[in-house]
């Protein structure tokens, strides 16, 4: 691998493929090392690289690391209390396979139009769900954190909101599914807010920000808080599921042009993009030059919060690979994503999902000196 400065950027060559990556400017955006200020740290379901996610040792971790802001995925329970899981169902991170009390309780079900055969949260009432322990989501990748699971019961969002306050670490709830939630009769938003305020998160002046990969939520939510509003922004070809529902035609690959942004932007204060909506990738992984989307996001006046860098060669792209590809734990290996946390720094980005956030913080320092 090679890299070799140019004016204004930086330049990438590694298999025959280069690339440059050059900072973001524009009448409505500062230069990315004048924005530095304003990257985050984001702990993407605590320090997933490292505890099984969306548990209080995963947050906990994070918080040592550095970040500025652990997100919980909201989802609830029969009985209305939000819990934090990546999704509604609960095979592929807990045990609750090996719970016999609950066998009855697995069902098929279609989730935001895809059908799955599983264990559902709204199935569970809190004291239930509490039984269950959680386990690691990908072990062939992520071994070293299955030496954790067993130990964390699934926590409820009061849990992590309380952590939050008590270890002086802002939090970045998303919204799981809210119109598969709001169609059974048990809408996320109302008690979100509820139990932000409870713990004195209530308007934009304070660390917290909600994010959605759907938008009527978000405009919904916009109504009745302050608080700052993220829209997230799936990969190519992928669409709303609330656009599905209303029969709108667009995309994502829409909301990224710049009426799209125009149309966020009265709504929400930011966006969450895939990682690839900045850093294209081709069918063989390789990298492809920037698109100008961090920079037509600061033209429309929204904040840019990228998702997610990994550390393990399976999730960089080639480019940012390291080692052996023919050696058996190529894969679960790490590559040089502090490369790449750092070129997605300079290109102007406001913050940063990452599932190690001691090497998102690190590399933040490096870049830029804070």
């Amino acid at each position: 691998m090679s890299r070799r400065p140019l004016a204004g950027g930086l330049a990438l060559a590694t298999a025959g493929t280069a690339f440059a990556v050059a900072t973001t400017s524009s009448s409505a955006a500062a230069p990315a090392h004048q924005r530095a200020r304003e990257s985050i740290v984001i702990a993407h379901r605590g320090a997933s690289a490292y505890r099984p996610e969306e548990t209080l040792h995963a947050y906990q971790l994070a918080a040592e690391m550095g970040a500025d802001y652990i997100e919980p995925d909201v989802v609830t329970t029969k009985d209305h209390v939000l819990v934090a899981r990546h999704d509604n169902w609960l095979a592929d991170t807990t045990d609750v396979a090996s719970h016999p009390e609950f066998a009855g309780l697995k069902k098929t079900k279609t989730v935001d139009g895809v059908q799955r055969t599983d264990w559902f949260t709204e199935d569970f009432t809190i004291a239930q769900l509490r039984t269950l322990r959680t386990k690691e989501r990908l072990p062939d990748v992520r071994p070293g954190s299955s030496a954790f699971d067993g130990l964390d019961p699934i926590p409820t969002l009061e849990e992590v909101l309380a952590f939050a306050r008590g270890h002086h670490v802002g939090v970045y709830p998303e919204t799981k599914h809210p119109t598969y939630f709001r169609s059974i009769g048990l809408p996320l938003e109302d008690e979100l807010l509820k139990d932000l305020a409870k713990y004195g998160f209530k308007g934009r002046n304070d660390k917290v920000f909600i994010q959605s990969f759907e938008t009527a939520n978000l405009r919904e939510l916009r109504k009745k808080t302050s608080i700052r509003l993220i829209q997230l922004i799936d990969t190519q070809g992928n669409r709303p599921y609330d656009f599905v529902v209303n029969k709108d035609p667009r995309s994502y690959d829409d909301l990224v042009k710049p009426d799209g942004l125009k149309w966020i932007a009265a709504y929400a204060d930011g966006i969450g993009p895939a990682i690839s909506r900045i850093i294209p990738v081709d069918a063989n992984n390789h990298a492809g030059a920037p698109t100008t989307l961090v920079r037509d996001a600061h033209r429309a006046g929204l904040d840019v919060h990228p998702w997610t860098v990994r550390p393990e060669n399976n999730f960089l792209p080639a480019e940012y690979q390291q080692g052996d590809p023919s050696a058996p734990n190529f894969k679960r290996a790490e590559g040089d994503a502090s490369r790449y946390l750092a070129d997605l720094y300079r290109l102007g980005v406001d913050g940063i999902f990452s599932d190690d956030s001691a090497l998102a913080v690190s590399t933040r320092h490096r870049v830029f000196g804070r």
